[in-house]
């Protein structure tokens, strides 16, 4: 198993592609914790947006294992609005999910990451921020934000051997897929891609595991999109 005893802190695993990545993990062998804001089994609840909360799961993931070996960083809100009519509020509730969070999680986590000197993080983005879309300038700008954020560490930590890398969805098939996009929009995005299917979950929850395994042992700053061929850089 390519993720035998590592332990694994996985945030938004309740639901859609960090539950994928929670099942993924756990078959391949990973202790795996569960950050989310909603409760329930084998779910340390903390809100990505509170430093406190945040702290206060991953200090009692050390306190349980004593170590953290994989972060990752999926937790994320995927609202659509007209730029001129977005409030701020929205705006700084989509930056601090799908970004702040992250740091949050990430500055938690590292310390103990780099005084073992080794460790996996994943950051999950989009592809939103290669192609560019309408409705969605904040959560694309987040997106954008976290590739760089990914590369930025990577530099940061590489002398403490913490690889850091992201992952970039594409049109991704999920329960929650239909409040946002009808069929004929989802035809319209398979169209736009080389591989003429669906892109599942699992798929992400490979890419996943890739990065989190000895078999990404070369890799850091990069960025992997799982889109079946719909954006190439």
């Amino acid at each position: 198993m390519l993720l035998q005893d590592k332990v694994a802190v996985i945030t938004g695993g309740a639901a859609g592609i960090g539950a994928a990545i929670v099942q993924l993990f756990a078959e391949e062998g990973a202790h795996v914790f569960v950050l989310d804001r909603t409760s329930g089994e084998a779910v340390l609840t903390a809100d990505v947006r509170s430093r406190t909360e945040v702290q206060r799961a991953v200090d009692e993931v050390l306190r349980r294992e004593g170590r953290i070996d994989v972060l990752v960083n999926n937790a994320g809100i995927y609202p659509r609005q007209d730029f001129l009519s977005m409030t701020e509020q929205q705006w700084d509730e989509t930056l601090d999910v799908n970004l702040k969070g992250m740091f949050h999680c990430t500055q938690a986590v590292a310390p103990a990451m780099t005084a073992r000197r080794g460790g996996k993080i994943v950051n999950v983005a989009s592809i939103n921020f290669y192609l560019g879309v309408k409705r969605l300038v904040h959560y694309t700008a987040a997106k954008g934000g976290v590739i760089g954020f990914t590369r930025a560490l990577a530099r940061e930590f590489g002398t403490d051997n913490v690889h850091v890398n992201c992952i970039a969805p594409g049109a991704i098939e999920t329960e929650g897929e239909p409040n946002f996009v009808n069929p004929a929009q989802v035809s319209a995005m398979v169209a736009q891609q080389c591989l003429q299917r669906r892109i599942l979950p699992i798929d992400v929850a490979r890419a996943c595991v890739f990065l989190a395994s000895y078999l990404g042992d070369g890799m850091t700053g990069q960025t992997l999109a799982v889109d079946g061929g719909w954006v190439m850089h």
